[in-house]
C-alpha cells in the first residue's frame, strides 16, 4: 500500500480499462490511483439511462476491485465534490476524459480552471468519439450541415491515437473514505433503481459490462456484420449491433470498433456500419454548435408551427396503444427493455409528430426518459431529423405511413407478435392493420387517427410554417 499522494482519474462516460487516454496516462505518472465517480445532484426523476449507468458503477468498481483498487462514488455537485476530493486526499493531479454536452463541458471548464489555480495540474484527453466535435469543418472552417458532406471530410483526417490497452499493473490509493460526507457506496444507484418496479424488465434484457461489450461486438462481428446493409432495416432480424448504451458510457469506444472490424477484414456491410457510427458523431459536432438542440428548431421557420395539445393521444403513443401494430409494438419494445430498433425510431417519431401533429420536444423527452442507451447529441439530432426542424432532415411532408412500413420491413409481422402478443393469432396480412380484418380483435384499441386524414393536417400546418416564412 503506498502511502505517496494519489493522482484522481475522474469517471464519468469511459467506464472501460482499455482505450482510455485519462486511466493510460494516470498509470505513467507513478503514483498511486484515487479512481473517482460522482452522482450529480438534482434531477427530479431517475431514467432508464440511470438504471444503466447504476449497474455501471457496480460492475467496473468490480473489475477495479479484481485489479486491487475500487471505485468511489461520491454524491453532489461535481464543482464541490472534486476540490474537497482534491484537499481530502492531498492529490496534486487530476485526469479525466472530456465530455461534449453542454453541461459536461461546461462544468469541466471551469473545474479546470479552478483546479489550477488552486495550483493543482489538470487535464483531460479526448473522450469517447474518434474526432472531436470542432476537428471537422469546412474550408471556411464551419460546421457541416450536410452528413455526406461531414463523413466525406472524417474519413479523410488522419487518426494516429493508437487504440491503448489496459494498462497491465495498476497501483491504487487506499484509505478508508466511507466515513466522507459525499461518499456513497457504488452500489447506491443501482440499488436506488432496483427499488423502482419499471426498471425490473430491464433486468432481463441486458448485461452491463466492459467484457459484455466486447462479446457484444465479436458476436455482431461473426454472426450479423455481413448481413448488416441488407438487414438492419428489419426489426424482427437479429441484424444490429447492439452496442449503443455501451458506447455512451464508455465501455466500448468507436475506434475499438473499428479496429476490431478491421482486424477481422469483415468488409461486407462494413462502410455502412462505420457510416452508422459516423452518424453518432456528426451529431456531437452540432450539438457542440447548438447547445440547446433538445430544445430549439435549428431550422427558426418551425417555430410558426401549429403543434396540438393532445395529452390523450401522447399518452397513447407512450403506452403502445395508438392501434397501429408497428408503432405499438415498438413503444412497448422501449417500455420493455429501453431500447428500440432504429428503423421503429424513425416511424414512432413520425406518427407522433406528423400522424398526432404534436412537438418532437415532447417525443426527444420521453425517450430521454426510456431508452438506456440516451445520448443527448443522437436523441435531439434525431428527433429534428425526423420533424423536419434540423439542419439536415427529412422534408416534413415526408410521412412515413405506418402500415406500409410494417407490410414492408416484418413482413411476417414477427417483431409484432413479440411485442403486442393479443395480434398474434392474426395472419400475416391482417396483423399490420387490424381494423381492415374481418372479426378485428376486441382486446386491441381502434386506431387513435386516420393516416390519410392526419397526413391533410399536418401537410396544411406545413403550410402554415411556409406561409409565416414569406410574411
Amino acid at each position: 500500500m503506498s502511502t505517496n499522494s494519489p493522482v484522481i482519474v475522474w469517471f464519468r462516460e469511459d467506464f472501460r480499462l482499455a482505450d482510455n487516454e485519462a486511466l493510460f496516462a494516470a498509470s505513467r505518472i507513478g503514483a498511486p490511483l484515487f479512481c473517482v465517480s460522482i452522482l450529480e445532484d438534482g434531477k427530479s426523476a431517475m431514467t432508464a439511462s440511470d438504471w444503466w449507468l447504476g449497474k455501471t458503477l457496480t460492475t467496473f468498481d468490480a473489475t477495479l476491485k479484481v485489479r486491487g483498487g475500487a471505485l468511489h462514488v461520491c454524491r453532489g455537485n461535481a464543482r464541490e465534490v472534486l476540490p474537497e476530493l482534491v484537499q481530502r486526499s492531498g492529490a496534486r493531479t487530476v485526469l479525466w476524459n472530456r465530455r461534449y454536452d453542454p453541461d459536461g463541458r461546461e462544468t469541466d471548464t471551469d473545474l479546470k480552471r479552478t483546479l489550477r489555480d488552486a495550483g493543482i495540474e489538470a487535464h483531460s484527453f479526448a473522450g469517447n468519439l474518434v474526432h472531436e466535435p470542432w476537428t471537422v469543418r469546412t474550408q471556411a472552417n464551419q460546421p457541416f450541415k450536410v452528413f455526406t458532406a461531414f463523413w466525406r471530410a472524417a474519413c479523410q483526417i488522419d487518426d494516429h491515437r493508437p487504440v491503448l490497452p489496459a494498462p497491465e499493473n495498476l497501483d491504487f490509493w487506499w484509505e478508508d473514505v466511507s466515513h466522507w460526507d459525499r461518499w456513497v457506496a457504488a452500489t447506491a444507484l443501482e440499488d436506488e433503481m432496483a427499488s423502482l418496479e419499471w426498471t425490473r424488465p430491464l433486468e432481463a434484457h441486458h448485461e452491463v459490462s466492459e467484457s459484455a461489450a466486447h462479446e457484444h461486438l465479436e458476436t455482431f462481428i461473426d454472426t450479423a456484420l455481413s448481413r448488416y446493409g441488407v438487414e438492419r432495416d428489419f426489426p424482427a432480424m437479429d441484424a444490429t449491433s447492439g452496442l449503443s448504451a455501451y458506447l455512451r458510457f464508455g465501455q466500448v469506444t468507436p475506434r475499438q470498433i473499428r479496429q476490431a472490424v478491421r482486424e477481422r477484414d469483415v468488409r461486407t456491410g462494413r462502410e455502412k456500419f462505420f457510416a452508422e457510427l459516423g452518424w453518432r458523431e456528426f451529431a456531437w459536432s452540432l450539438l457542440w454548435e447548438y447547445p440547446d438542440m433538445a430544445s430549439c428548431n435549428l431550422r427558426s421557420e418551425f417555430d410558426a408551427m401549429p403543434w396540438r395539445d393532445d395529452p390523450q393521444g401522447l399518452r397513447a403513443w407512450q403506452r403502445g396503444q395508438t392501434g397501429y401494430p408497428l408503432v405499438d409494438a415498438g413503444m412497448r419494445e422501449l417500455w420493455q427493455t429501453g431500447v428500440m430498433h432504429n428503423r421503429v425510431r424513425m416511424v414512432v417519431a413520425s406518427f407522433l409528430i406528423k400522424d398526432l401533429l404534436i412537438d418532437w420536444r415532447l417525443g426527444e423527452r420521453w425517450f430521454a426518459e426510456t431508452l438506456v442507451d440516451y445520448d443527448p447529441a443522437s436523441n435531439a439530432m434525431n428527433w429534428q431529423w425526423n420533424a423536419g426542424t434540423g439542419v439536415e432532415s427529412a422534408p416534413f411532408f415526408r410521412m412515413m405511413n405506418p402500415v406500409l412500413q410494417s407490410r414492408k420491413f416484418d413482413v411476417s409481422g414477427a417483431y409484432i407478435r413479440r411485442w403486442v402478443p393479443e395480434l398474434a393469432a392474426l395472419s400475416d396480412r391482417d396483423i399490420h392493420a387490424p381494423w381492415e380484418a374481418g372479426t378485428p380483435p376486441s382486446h386491441y384499441p381502434a386506431p387513435i387517427v386516420d393516416h390519410a386524414g392526419a397526413r391533410h393536417r399536418a401537410l396544411d400546418a406545413y403550410e402554415h410554417v411556409r406561409k409565416s416564412r414569406r410574411l
